[in-house]
């Protein structure tokens, strides 16, 4: 009798944790897409990055004839093709929309009283801001690989009518395809770990301008130490990603591709840490 009724016990405890993440999961997808402005932020923030693009691409396409015959021949050779797949602007955009969009969805709980009821009824904080990071960088990834897909199609369609275009398998173009789509996620993640520690809307997209856009400009690569504290921005790492080889131009301190990588793991995975010990320590 008492084998009987321990073995069932012992089941469901064991089952519990684990359908009680799920649902965790489950009530970050609801509480991210219940807001209507969700799929506006998603879809005004793909159109401005498509366009940025789009538009560089148009530019090359309407004033070709201004190239002589060697700047032609060396366009594709030079990388230009890839240089318009995705612009310095339209990572900007990127970036700052977002991270915004990161950091509103935690200021945004904050400010409408809605974490307490979260917390309330799940005192697992941790697990509650695992579910939310989880969510967001899953959505933001994909959301990011149609972006820098459909950037990347829709720019060598423009530049095809030159015969100026490359394909994904032209070398490089993979790796700034990745590098783009993954910002996406990475600037989203550090926008959620700055609202947890900051908790105010206006204040948290001011961190996210001056830590993922403002500190790259200002930092100068002519010196050792701050080339290598702009080497650890995520912003610096895609613009080294997204640089060919015949692009770049001779630096002072380079690094490599596989350390500009590194910099995206450790900001996502540090953003997450802040965003759980954020919740866990301090009192709603």
């Amino acid at each position: 009798m008492t084998v009987a009724t321990t073995a069932p016990a012992a089941r469901v405890a064991h089952d519990g944790p684990r359908s009680r993440f799920g649902d965790l999961l489950a009530a970050e997808w609801l509480k991210m897409w219940s807001l209507r402005s969700t799929p506006w932020m998603y879809a005004i923030t793909a159109l401005a990055v498509i366009g940025f693009n789009a538009g560089t691409a148009y530019d090359q396409y309407k004033y070709w004839y201004q190239y002589d015959e060697h700047g032609r021949e060396s366009f594709i050779a030079n990388g230009s093709p890839l240089m318009d797949a995705f612009t310095g602007n339209a990572a900007m955009v990127l970036v700052l929309a977002l991270a915004a969009i990161g950091a509103v969805s935690i200021t945004g709980e904050y400010g409408s009283g809605l974490i307490r009821t979260t917390f309330t009824a799940v005192p697992a904080r941790r697990q509650v801001m695992a579910a939310k990071a989880l969510v967001l960088a899953a959505v933001t990834t994909v959301f990011g690989a149609l972006v820098a897909l459909a950037s990347f199609a829709s720019t060598q369609a423009i530049l095809s009518a030159r015969d100026a275009s490359v394909s994904l398998d032209h070398p490089g173009a993979v790796r700034v395809v990745v590098a783009s789509a993954l910002l996406a996620p990475v600037a989203a993640l550090a926008g959620l770990a700055i609202g947890s520690v900051i908790r105010h809307t206006g204040g948290s997209v001011v961190g996210c301008v001056v830590v993922l856009l403002l500190l790259p400009m200002v930092l100068s690569d002519r010196r050792h130490l701050t080339a290598v504290l702009q080497h650890t921005l995520p912003f610096s790492a895609w613009q080294r990603l997204s640089v060919s080889g015949f692009q770049q131009a001779p630096e002072l301190y380079p690094w490599t591709a596989g350390g500009a990588w590194a910099v995206y793991a450790l900001w996502a995975l540090a953003a997450c840490a802040v965003a759980v010990v954020a919740a866990d320590r301090r009192d709603q």
